[in-house]
């Protein structure tokens, strides 16, 4: 008995112990809107623990996706690069050949940078990257997570794959785990396993089994939440159903939407809430928050205009949309003891980002090319140290596409390819309603010649007009 509690008590205070480097937790929501967390003043949807985030920790108000669609904007902050430079910039199906791009195995990636610098990684939930599946038994391929810098994996390999919030599958690592009871679509019609739960628990998981180990850890968390195929558990919906919304009908085909979509959006998201509040929490009981920094943001805008729920604040557009609604994302970031309280961080930052950033609490630097900045100086309070981005760039060549954006200062530049510049200023028309090219002819010329050296050519995603 003796022994057990002294190894008891060795193991605690091990665990109690900081870190020199710490663990990092980066948590991505699919398709959520600036103002649908309550910390950027959403009043219906309740989401308490992201809330609780931002007042503990660092509100970052000017914080950019990379594409205003999945692929491309996580592909910005795993390559550390914007758009006009990363190796994928588009969706599955949007190369020039109609192919799925391919991530490379050698290729420079923020999980293989950290794991360089002794890091233990894991992804859980949505990956998306591995479009050409090799093996269909295991799942492999050149752009499997165990190829792309992961130690653990437990999630969506393709992008398809995580369209459906009650999956049928999921991959751990290279075993396909069956969750529809062996008919299709079972799990959506039997409600046995929500994807994102699910995800939650193996993060839980995996902190426990990982946080007393000398090396720091690294946790990749791609919630689906609120992805199209509106669908929450019973238990996330019940209180909302309770105040008589008006319902907004919901069908199912491709995507599997509950009856009402207004009160499964809010479920789905009340539900990510609170798994992260149960992380938030493992984090404390073990001793470890205050060497571990977490990040919530979102990869790009919602699918559908919530008017109901006010999800846009003051800018337009949404998913697909280079205008702010698009690109701009609800982020807070939190690590106590480092982060002074209600911090709020205006510097105009973005996914690429992260790259250097994640980095630099490593202790290592990237081991190939970047366009993003380190934003530890922010996050410490150091705002006179903080590097700026001398611009702010996207591509989109999607549907409506190709469309270029650029960001400098307040000023931001549209370019519909061969057909017409917009130019906004953002201080004063953050909706970018009001088109005043005309009026700044200066402007427009430098940030005209600014967006011709934005980029460099790729053979898959040339800027010309596409059709999948």
């Amino acid at each position: 008995m003796l022994l057990g509690s002294s190894v008891l008590g060795l193991n605690a205070a091990k665990a109690a112990e900081p870190k020199i480097r710490p663990n990092i937790i980066l948590i991505l929501a699919d398709d959520l809107g600036f103002s649908e967390v309550g910390f950027n003043g959403q009043k219906k949807i309740r989401t308490p623990h992201l809330d609780a985030m931002a007042e503990a920790g660092a509100l970052m108000t000017n914080f950019y996706a990379g594409a205003p669609v999945c692929g491309p904007s996580r592909s910005t902050l795993l390559y550390g690069q914007h758009t006009g430079h990363a190796p994928i910039r588009g969706n599955p199906k949007w190369t020039i050949d109609g192919k799925s791009p391919v991530m490379r195995a050698d290729s420079t990636l923020l999980p293989k940078e950290l794991k360089r610098a002794g890091y233990t990684t894991a992804l859980f939930g949505k990956w998306g990257m591995n479009e050409v599946i090799t093996d269909a038994a295991t799942g492999d391929g050149e752009g499997h997570p165990f190829r792309q810098g992961f130690d653990e994996f437990v999630g969506f390999n393709t992008h398809i794959e995580a369209h459906f919030h009650w999956p049928d599958y999921v991959w751990d690592g290279l075993k396909k785990i069956d969750l529809s009871g062996g008919t299709r679509g079972g799990n959506w019609r039997n409600k046995t396993t929500y994807g994102d739960k699910l995800f939650t628990e193996r993060t839980l998981d995996f902190i426990d089994r990982k946080h007393a180990d000398e090396k720091p850890f690294f946790v990749f968390l791609n919630y689906t939440a609120p992805h199209k195929g509106y669908s929450a558990p019973a238990k996330d919906k019940a209180d909302y159903q309770e105040l008589g919304w008006t319902t907004q009908k919901g069908k199912s085909g491709h995507y599997r939407n509950d009856a009402d979509m207004n009160t499964a959006y809010a479920g789905m998201i009340t539900s990510m809430d609170d798994g992260i509040g149960q992380i938030m929490t493992k984090l404390k009981e073990l001793g470890i928050s205050q060497n571990t920094l977490v990040m919530f943001t979102s990869d790009n805008g919602p699918e559908i205009s919530w008017d109901f729920f006010d999800s846009f604040k003051d800018f337009r557009g949404g998913k697909r949309s280079v205008t702010d609604g698009g690109i701009r994302m609800p982020t807070v970031v939190h690590w106590p003891g480092v982060i002074k309280p209600g911090t709020e961080i205006d510097t105009p930052l973005a996914f690429w980002d992260l790259m250097p950033t994640f980095c630099e609490l490593a202790e290592t630097t990237p081991s190939g090319p970047t366009d993003g900045l380190s934003f530890v100086p922010a996050l410490k309070g150091n705002l006179k140290d903080q590097q700026t981005h001398d611009y702010l760039y996207w591509e989109f060549n999607e549907k409506q596409g190709p469309i270029q954006a650029l960001l400098k200062d307040d000023w931001k530049l549209v370019y519909f390819v061969n057909q017409r510049y917009e130019l906004y200023n953002l201080k004063n028309d953050p909706s970018e309603l009001n088109e005043i090219s005309n009026q700044h002819p200066e402007i427009l010329k430098q940030l005209k010649g600014t967006l011709m050296t934005a980029r460099t050519e790729h053979p898959e995603f040339p800027l010309i007009r596409k059709i999948p």
